[in-house]
């Protein structure tokens, strides 16, 4: 890890592809700070962190940890340790979701994955080491309330174990081959992707002044509706956008037998699901006011997003 950084605050007066981007160039910036340096020992496994972190993604869930930021008036800093911490534990989903014992695949945005790039071995330990490094920078971060603090560790841990992500991308791997109904398959998703991006929401508000017990009810049934929709527009473009689009294997859900919404609902009601979910989202917004601002335009992205 390299020396103090300074810390550059994104203007709300801007555009949203402008905050979006600045937004993207900050957390960049603060992941390659947080993480190891590629020349320190052990230099090939710092090398393969940095690879599967750096460089790729639409980082939407530091996205939304800095969108949620904004109701609650959140100090730069801390989102952007919060949002590092977040993207950590999504880059190292997607390694190990990558393997040959998970979905293998040999591509991940528009590059080979970690395990082609590097071995399988490599790529379980980069897996272990990211996780292991979000908690690190969370439980060192300045955020001037242990118990809130706590609170926040203990949020993103249940949102990446057994009882969140690496739940549901059981229960993925159980369903291949077989039929879910719409709420069985709610759940998969509400736990694979959804509880990430829930945490990512509910981890950026608590970087700020306390919401009321109404507004976290609202600020929670937006990140539920908000994960579900990213989920189904994600089946949606698997079946409709190529892989250079993508970055990834383009129609590797269908090709394995996954059940997906597509495959439940058929492509026109998955859109008419996502459509309904965009607009749940955002209904749960509304007492929030100008401060809804970039979760609403963050939500239409999502919704349409092409890749």
């Amino acid at each position: 890890m390299s020396g103090t950084r300074p810390l550059r605050a994104v203007s709300r007066e801007s555009s949203f592809p402008e905050w979006m981007r600045s937004v993207q160039a900050q957390v960049e910036a603060a992941l390659a700070h947080g993480l190891p340096s590629g020349e320190a020992i052990p230099a090939r496994l710092h090398r393969a962190m940095r690879y599967a972190s750096l460089d790729g993604g639409k980082r939407v869930r530091p996205l939304l940890v800095f969108a949620a930021g904004e109701l609650t008036d959140a100090p730069c800093e801390r989102l952007e340790v919060v949002a590092s911490a977040v993207e950590l534990i999504h880059s190292y989903s997607l390694v190990h979701d990558d393997l040959p014992c998970m979905d293998d695949d040999v591509l991940r945005r528009g590059r080979p994955t970690c395990h082609v790039e590097y071995d399988e071995a490599t790529a379980l330990l980069v897996g272990d080491s990211l996780q292991s490094l979000a908690f690190e920078l969370l439980a060192r971060a300045d955020i001037g309330d242990h118990g809130r603090q706590l609170e926040m560790v203990r949020l993103l841990a249940r949102a990446s174990g057994s009882c969140g992500m690496a739940g549901g991308q059981a229960i993925d791997l159980e369903s291949v081959g077989k039929s879910l109904n719409q709420p069985e398959l709610e759940l998969m998703h509400a736990l694979k992707t959804g509880a990430l991006i829930r945490a990512a929401v509910l981890l950026g508000a608590l970087c700020g002044d306390a919401l009321s017990i109404p507004e976290n009810a609202s600020l929670d049934r937006f990140a539920k509706r908000a994960g579900l929709l990213f989920q189904v527009v994600d089946d949606i473009l698997d079946c409709t956008a190529s892989t250079a689009t993508l970055g990834k294997t383009a129609g590797k859900d269908a090709a394995a037998e996954k059940p997906t919404y597509v495959s439940l609902l058929g492509l026109e009601r998955a859109r008419e699901l996502a459509a309904d979910l965009q607009t749940q989202a955002l209904e749960a917004l509304s007492q929030f006011g100008e401060r809804r601002r970039r979760l609403i335009e963050l939500t239409e992205f999502i919704a349409r997003r092409k890749f």
